[in-house]
């Protein structure tokens, strides 16, 4: 909670310390200065009225809401009452605090409909009071006249409060709302990185299991040197897999990252034949974008491996004015010495791609190749605006 909210919620408490303040000092120096005050005659008289007033002032310090419409008013007009009394026998005028804190605190605990004719009864009753020819002792009727004039004082109070509480019952819903945003932002984070783990390790896997497989064939048909090279290549898939799992769990800290040269060496690392075309000038996009671009770049080219294994498999990287366009197709696969790898992987990395580029603005297609050179083949195409 910020001071500005905790401002609000001091002067909105209920029995805050000015209001308290307030109470005892009425009190206090109603007692010191109303007299007489006596145990028998007049001065009983103004002592009981006096703690009667004092229970009745007591009643501002009872929580909003604690007392009902009717009991409160009955409160009211008998503290109104009694304040009337007492000014009549008071000799010093003191006993008129009562009277303006009892207006006041009727603008400020009831409604203006309510409030302004108690006050004005209120006027009407200590001014009568005053004027009877025992009533006063010299105190003007004008000031019992007058005591009403504080329930516009208690009405602006109440105003006042009810904006404060409006504003803090704003700031707590822009609190839950900052809180609930921000706990979407931490889901949709961690759906990121379950995606780029997802997707660094299927890529990886899955081209180390193909090139497992080709060693398997390789030391089936004899040719030593060449399973050793599809082995290394293998061990060479492990070590960039870890290292890319190792920045992805590192919260995924690609400050710069080079996007054609990613996709270079991604391509090269599964096939010897690959071709990377860029088209467009060149430009650096945004390490958000390219991150995306790279990871829609492992899916393709693991479904490549897991599909069409020894297929040719072509990348193109379009930069236009407002989005860019990558492509990854690849050929048919061989009729002959190629084996699928359909049954490896979760299934979920178009879905994740779809989810990822969703987040960007951006779309993908993927779908069979069914004319021209690539017949046979699969084709994805990504389109992210900027």
């Amino acid at each position: 909670m910020n001071r500005a909210q905790a401002a609000i919620r001091w002067f909105t408490a209920d029995n805050n310390p000015i209001q308290v303040l307030g109470t005892v000092v009425g009190i206090t120096v109603a007692a010191l200065v109303v007299r007489p005050i006596g145990l028998s005659g007049t001065g009983l008289a103004v002592l009981c009225l006096l703690v009667l007033v004092s229970l009745m002032m007591c009643t501002r310090l009872i929580p909003e809401g604690r007392l009902a419409p009717g009991p409160q008013l009955a409160v009211l007009c008998v503290w109104s009452a009694g304040a009337a009394a007492l000014m009549g026998l008071d000799r010093s005028g003191a006993a008129a605090l009562f009277a303006y804190f009892v207006t006041g605190h009727a603008g400020y605990r009831l409604d203006s409909r309510r409030s302004l004719p108690f006050a004005a009864a209120t006027s009407a009753l200590c001014a009568g009071v005053l004027l009877l020819p025992w009533g006063g002792h010299g105190t003007s009727w004008m000031v019992g006249a007058f005591s009403g004039i504080t329930v516009l004082v208690g009405l602006s109070n109440r105003a006042h409060t009810e904006a404060l509480r409006s504003a803090r019952a704003a700031a707590e819903q822009a609190e839950l709302a900052s809180r609930a945003e921000a706990r979407a932002e931490a889901l949709a984070e961690r759906a990121r990185i379950a995606r780029d783990v997802h997707d660094v390790l299927a890529h990886s896997l899955a081209g180390v299991n193909m090139q497992l497989e080709v060693t398997d064939a390789l030391l089936e048909s004899g040719d030593i040197e060449r399973a050793r090279q599809a082995a290394q290549r293998a061990q060479s898939l492990v070590r960039s897999g870890l290292t890319e799992v190792q920045r992805t769990v590192g919260d995924l800290r690609e400050d710069a990252l080079p996007l054609v040269e990613t996709l270079r060496s991604m391509l090269g690392s599964v096939s010897d034949a690959g071709t990377l075309t860029v088209d467009g000038p060149p430009r650096e996009l945004p390490v958000r974008l390219a991150q995306v671009i790279v990871r829609c770049a492992q899916e393709a080219l693991t479904n490549a491996h897991k599909y069409a294994p020894g297929a040719q498999v072509r990348m193109r990287l379009e930069h236009r004015p407002d989005e860019t366009v990558f492509e990854v197709v690849n050929s048919a696969p061989p009729t002959e010495g190629s084996r699928p790898l359909a049954g490896a992987g979760s299934g979920m990395g178009l879905v994740g791609m779809r989810e990822r580029l969703d987040l960007v603005g951006g779309t993908v297609t993927a779908g069979p190749i069914v004319d021209g050179d690539d017949a046979g083949g699969w084709q994805v195409r990504v389109v992210i605006p900027g």
